[in-house]
């Protein structure tokens, strides 16, 4: 049993961050590594990360998710998306659809729509329709005029997802700072907000270090911000996301030699991830490319090591002659898992009680509670908006 209780923190409303700083690399940051903690900011974070290390971003781009209709009585509808069904269940298909598409939404006010009414915003010289297919599933279709892919019709309809825990309505620059200045995948319908502070000075300077750096892609969920419910976390159902990594990227890292360092929770996923899928190759294992909450605390005859169960995945994907991996992860990471990739984590603080908290204890061991309370003490902004950290695995 995982009690909860003990991962959680007091979180006063008025540390959350409602709004990002002016500039995205003047949040604070801590340091902890050995034991120590020390305080900086986020400029400083190019001396922290040695020559010769891997820094590994989330490319995933956030859509405007959020899709406000008006019916004809002035009901407001308001939908947000969730995941594609057609034409397909994989975001990347489903973003570059013509004409329509449908959707697993949540779907506020449902009382008020009809089955059998079709709403419909008009964007400019564009219309967009939704019609309700599945009343119990929330499951909607999509259909639109023009030549424009989905991903286009909704960047001009759509608002910005923010945080639910913001309690505000997205502003302009919202559509602009809830996203990272190398977010270039749509699909994402939350931020991976560590590399909200990364702008790309810090990026060039990274580089002139000779600091190596690698984009995976991981299309955040809604359930990223879905809390655990149960006394005992290992009872928590885990959300699933997709992720998509190119072979070129996968044989950096099988080339590389020193530190492995994701920036968010979201490429350390997609890291440890990565890890199980070759394992699951190697071991011949049905469904290779979806990794459920519990594989990763199972029993494997084949226990390859990182590079082995990555080449695993090289291999498999030369064999098919294809160039990107696509798979589906639920990967549970909390106190008693095994890092087999990452060495630190740039990160922001995490809501109490989350599985977020939950990745950042089983990383740092009991010493999460040090962190915090320094974060807590030293004025840090927490959550989506707030300040930064770099952890080294204890």
């Amino acid at each position: 049993m995982i009690n909860i209780e003990a991962y959680s923190y007091s979180l006063p409303e008025e540390r959350i961050a409602k709004y990002p700083l002016p500039e995205r690399d003047q949040s604070k940051l801590l340091i902890y590594k050995d034991g120590v903690i020390r305080h900086d900011r986020f400029t400083s974070i190019v001396k922290e990360i040695p020559t010769g290390a891997l820094m590994v971003f989330n490319n995933t781009k956030v859509i405007p998710a959020r899709l406000h209709f008006i019916k004809d009585t002035g009901a407001s509808i308001e939908l947000f998306l969730l995941n594609p069904t057609q034409p397909s269940a994989l975001l990347i298909e489903a973003m570059q659809s013509k004409k329509t598409c449908q959707w697993h939404c949540t779907i506020g006010n449902l009382k008020r729509w009809n089955q059998d009414v079709i709403l419909k915003k008009v964007i400019g010289l564009h219309s967009l329709n939704a019609k309700l297919l599945n009343r119990e599933s929330h499951v909607v279709e999509f259909s639109w005029d023009g030549d424009l892919s989905f991903a286009e019709i909704i960047s001009l309809s759509g608002e910005t997802p923010l945080p639910p825990y913001l309690k505000r309505s997205p502003e302009a620059e919202d559509k602009q700072r809830y996203q990272t200045v190398y977010s270039a995948h749509e699909g994402a319908v939350a931020a991976p907000t560590a590399g909200l502070h990364f702008t790309d000075g810090t990026i060039k300077q990274l580089q002139n270090k000779g600091v190596n750096q690698l984009y995976v892609t991981l299309h955040v969920s809604a359930g990223t911000f879905q809390p655990v419910k149960t006394l005992n976390a290992l009872e928590h159902s885990m959300h699933q996301e997709q992720i998509v990594v190119n072979i070129e990227s996968l044989r950096s890292l099988i080339n590389h030699e020193g530190p492995i360092i994701p920036v968010g929770t979201t490429s350390m996923r997609t890291l440890e991830s990565l890890y199980w899928i070759g394992l699951k190759l190697l071991n011949k294992l049905a469904d290779p490319f979806f990794i459920d909450q519990h594989f990763a605390y199972q029993q494997h005859t084949l226990v390859p090591d990182a590079k082995e169960a990555i080449e695993a995945i090289v291999n498999y994907l030369n064999a098919e002659e294809i160039d990107l991996l696509m798979a589906s992860t639920a990967i549970y990471i909390h106190p008693g898992y095994q890092f087999k990739i990452c060495n630190a984590l740039v990160t922001n603080f995490h809501q109490p009680g989350s599985t977020l908290m939950l990745l950042v204890a089983a990383f740092v061991g009991d010493d999460w509670k040090s962190i915090y309370n320094e974060a807590l003490s030293n004025d840090y902004r927490f959550l989506s908006y707030g300040d930064s950290s770099i952890l080294w695995n204890k």
